[in-house]
């Protein structure tokens, strides 16, 4: 049976339309479609059999992923066009950039290697798995509808390859023991792809004021020195990184090269253990609650990572003495302190988003073998995670309290999760299909409602 999505998120994907064709904006309607309605696992057989599209042969969609003509990040500029309809014009965007590890199984799939996987890891055993890493860049923006939480909108990616090692002997010149390493000239470290999702994205937004955010990978000199001119970057700091005052200014007459750099300073663990300046404590909203927190401020040249660029540095230490304390920076030295830990905290919204991409969409489940197969299936799941919570922030939100109804034991529940969402647009899609009964007319808003809501009763048996 052929099922449809509910119109106001056909709506919304209809703003992707320019993106592709016109025969592969049918295939990618169908593949949304089944995607969200898809219950097992995430394979492009199973999702066409979800969305009820066998009646095109199962061709046409693996050819849509390995051979169509069209662009991924195309589609990525689309969905963070949507989302900054969130954000007021004027005020500053917030990105956030991250990898994750999409675990595979199975041979000659392009691209997989073995990464660290940090889940698996422990402080004293690392442990690898075998699989592709992805390089993500997402907005980070506040929905009214969920004020428990930012939100984490992913639309533009990369994948990490791996340096091919040298050529053993004996093997032919042209063989390559895996096709998805890279060669010397190919290969580029994550930072450096998130410095390109980074100029991308800037590019997009029109010389908007853009706040980044990321962890201690992404703060080093490999994106502090190459920060596009409307970048500012949110990071971690060593406790024993090496920092500089700021150089005098020139005397008139004097000769000689002008300094880049001031005396040594104090490194962030010996501001932590001098009592000069003293603890300033205040508390601070981070992640979902307010917190009291012990932190130092000093303005300086981390002259190894962001060169002549001053940061601003925050020193923290928690009261109860349970964590130990850790250090924080940014390019934006007018920033106040607790500006500076908030927006940090907000990164965590892009972690959640990779959980719930991965447990509710199947962002690891895809077979695809392919190089431009691989290169696109992934990224799929998470534009149909950032728009199915789009789509619920804009309207989806309204069918909430219907939903609620028929769950005694949610009526006092206030957070939504990714998973409420998801499944408020199955019901919702199934509920305007059952609906539309021409034989019956329009009816009353009553008999409608209680369709509706015995629908919905229905429906969550099933969900």
């Amino acid at each position: 049976m052929t099922v449809t999505l509910v119109s106001s998120f056909r709506e919304l994907l209809l703003s992707m339309a320019p993106v592709f064709t016109q025969p592969s904006y049918a295939n990618f309607a169908a593949i949304v479609t089944g995607w969200v309605f898809c219950l097992g696992r995430h394979t492009v057989t199973n999702i066409i059999v979800a969305g009820g599209s066998d009646r095109k042969h199962y061709t046409c969609f693996h050819r849509f992923f390995n051979r169509a003509q069209w662009c991924l990040d195309a589609l990525g500029r689309v969905v963070l066009m949507i989302a900054l309809s969130f954000v007021p014009e004027g005020t500053t965007v917030l990105l956030a950039m991250d990898d994750t590890l999409c675990r595979k199984t199975g041979r000659h799939i392009w691209g997989a290697a073995m990464h660290h996987d940090q889940l698996r890891s422990t402080s004293k055993r690392p442990a690898f798995s075998f699989g592709h890493s992805w390089v993500v860049l997402s907005v980070v923006i506040a929905l009214p509808s969920i004020t428990d939480r930012p939100v984490a909108i992913p639309f533009l990616f990369r994948l990490y390859r791996k340096k091919q090692k040298r050529r053993p002997p004996g093997r032919p010149k042209g063989e390559r023991k895996c096709t998805g390493l890279a060669t010397e000239r190919e290969y580029r470290t994550r930072p450096q792809l998130a410095v390109e999702l980074l100029e991308i994205a800037a590019g997009w937004l029109n010389g908007r004021d853009v706040r980044v955010v990321g962890d201690s990978e992404y703060s080093g000199g490999s994106i502090s020195r190459h920060l596009p001119e409307n970048v500012d970057l949110f990071g971690r700091m060593p406790m024993d990184a090496a920092l500089y005052a700021e150089p005098d200014e020139r005397q008139p007459g004097q000769n000689g090269r002008p300094r880049k750099r001031g005396p040594r300073l104090l490194n962030p663990q010996h501001m932590a253990e001098t009592r000069s300046p003293r603890w300033q404590r205040e508390r601070v909203a981070i992640y979902g609650r307010s917190v009291s927190v012990w932190f130092k401020t000093a303005r300086a040249l981390w002259y190894n990572s962001a060169g002549t660029r001053p940061v601003f540095i925050v020193v923290v230490r928690d009261p109860s003495r349970r964590r130990r304390d850790d250090c924080f920076f940014t390019t934006d030295v007018d920033c106040p302190a607790t500006e500076v830990l908030e927006t940090i905290a907000k990164r965590w919204s892009l972690e959640v988003a990779f959980r719930d991409a991965k447990q509710s969409l199947g962002f690891e489940e895809p077979q695809s073998r392919n190089r431009l197969a691989v290169m696109r299936t992934a990224p799929c799941a998470v534009i149909i995670y950032s728009l199915t919570v789009l789509w619920y922030a804009r309207c989806g939100h309204a069918l909430r309290d219907t939903w609620f109804k028929t769950r005694p034991w949610y009526r006092s529940k206030k957070n939504t999760s990714f998973a409420d969402m998801l499944a408020t647009l199955r019901q919702a899609s199934w509920a305007e299909v059952s609906l539309f009964d021409p034989a019956q007319g329009v009816g009353s808003d009553k008999v409608a409602e209680k369709r509706v809501l015995h629908l919905f009763t229905s429906l969550s048996m099933v969900s």
